[in-house]
């Protein structure tokens, strides 16, 4: 939802305070401070002014929109309290810029000259850094070092030229253990102005930042203090079954942009397909450092660009490999007690706590299936999501890519779930091996490779060389 001046003033938690420390004619001359507080996916914003670009699709997110004034993109980010749905039924205070958290996406043109006013609304003082961005030292946002900090209620201008093309963040360097911890971070990305063998054209190109927190179980505020036990690991601040699924056309070749702002790294893997790492931080990779990677490793502070032809139809699962980073609401003293027979106990507890339930002895994978299991208001269950066979089991950084052969192109909804050809499906084992469930490709491929008298295994590595970087 996009609000007038007005009713985003009106809206915001320091409307008061910055009515009372910015002049109404300063406050004329400020571009329109967009707003957005929906968690959906919004579509992506085609350039109304200067060069054509494909634009991005921020994951739950939105791209902020720009005016021209002289030749020059002017923005405008407020830094403020937010309210973040983190998943449906759960809902988090944070601390973001324009009603939301991660602030939206700014996206501009190699050689654009930008200038962004950034107005605090907080509680106490900030700054801006522009993670990655080439641009005078008075420009690069770090209180105390480069600038004085911008107190609240007050206004500060950042001006500079879009130097090179990439995927960066912006984040605050003013009492950053909180800030951050808070969720003030968003993206930014610098189209190229021309594509080419560095920066190749693609038909999807989504982002997303990886974030924590650390939210006990019926509170809404996050621990600011902790340093390595967080309990709800994010993609821009939304945990599965909150994250939207990122859809593509068969053959269609996407782009994933991912920057990390947690605490730890996190190795982001994709299935069914191969990526190459065509960027970082620091710029376009060039083509001869690529090679084939189902897993991706982002640590602190990184950026990662990664490409994929979307060649097989499905509902292929991306998420990070760190296990304990696809749950929600962890608790870090649960006792493992797996194996242990607890009925004996359990009818105790129940004699003194009606409706208790017993947990972890085969493990934690049903935990997923009690919806109805008693729990604090506003606490995300650690497993959750439904799946077209059941329960996920999957929570936090989990997602899924959806390639469609009918998705229309740039066409961003989600198609539902995968409807899977007869045959093409696990199954249980019954005994026998009924023709019917062999798929019709797997059938024929078993005839040609295995000779009557014996059973001959053969394999072909890919040859992932000849992956286009062009259309």
């Amino acid at each position: 939802m996009t609000t007038d001046r007005r009713g985003f003033l009106l809206r915001t938690a320091g409307a008061t305070l910055a009515a009372t420390t910015v002049s109404r004619a300063a406050l004329a001359g400020l571009p329109e401070p967009a707003s957005h507080d929906s968690a959906d996916t919004a579509p992506p914003l085609v350039p109304p002014t200067g060069p054509h670009y494909n634009p991005v699709v921020t994951l739950n997110g939105w791209t902020l929109p720009w005016r021209m004034n002289g030749g020059v993109k002017e923005f405008h980010l407020v830094a403020e309290p937010v309210v973040r749905e983190m998943a449906p039924g759960f809902t988090a205070r944070l601390w973001g810029y324009n009603g939301q958290s991660p602030g939206p996406t700014i996206e501009v043109v190699e050689g654009d000259k930008v200038r962004l006013f950034v107005t605090n609304r907080l509680p106490e003082r900030t700054s801006m850094h522009w993670h990655g961005q080439r641009l005078p030292n008075g420009m690069d946002g770090v209180t105390g070092l480069t600038q004085p900090a911008i107190a609240p209620g007050k206004t500060f201008v950042y001006e500079f030229v879009a130097r090179r093309a990439g995927t960066f963040m912006y984040h605050p360097h003013a009492d950053e253990m909180v800030q951050m911890a808070m969720g003030m971070m968003g993206f930014w990305v610098t189209h190229p102005k021309t594509t080419g063998q560095l920066v190749a054209a693609v038909d999807r190109d989504y982002v997303f930042l990886l974030n924590a927190y650390d939210v006990t179980p019926g509170a809404s505020v996050p621990k600011t203090s902790t340093m390595t036990d967080f309990n709800l690991w994010s993609w821009n601040s939304r945990i599965f079954p909150g994250i939207a699924p990122l859809v593509a056309r068969q053959h269609e070749r996407v782009r994933i942009r991912v920057g990390n702002l947690s605490m730890t790294n996190h190795p982001i893997h994709l299935h069914g397909h191969e990526m190459q790492v065509t960027g970082t931080d620091g710029g376009p990779t060039p083509p001869g450092s690529r090679w084939p990677e189902v897993t991706v490793d982002i640590a602190v502070g990184q950026m990662r660009q990664m490409e994929f032809l979307a060649e097989a139809e499905g509902d292929w699962s991306l998420h990070c490999h760190k296990a304990h980073h696809t749950m929600n609401a962890m608790g870090h003293d649960v006792p493992n007690m797996i194996g242990v027979d607890q009925r004996d106990v359990v009818d105790r507890i129940r004699a003194l706590v009606p409706g208790y339930m017993a947990m972890g002895g085969n493990g934690m994978g049903d935990m997923s299936d009690m919806a109805m299991m008693p729990a604090p208001p506003n606490t995300a269950p650690m497993m959750g999501g439904d799946g077209p066979y059941g329960s996920l089991e999957m929570g936090g950084m989990f997602s899924v890519v959806k390639v469609r052969r009918d998705q229309p192109a740039g066409d961003y909804r989600d198609p539902g779930w995968f409807r899977h050809p007869a045959g093409t499906t696990a199954f249980e084992w019954t005994g026998a091996l009924p023709d019917a469930a062999q798929a019709p490709a797997a059938a024929a491929s078993h005839a040609a490779h295995n000779p009557p008298n014996g059973i001959e295994v053969q394999a072909k590595k890919p040859d992932m060389g000849g992956m286009p970087m062009e259309h």
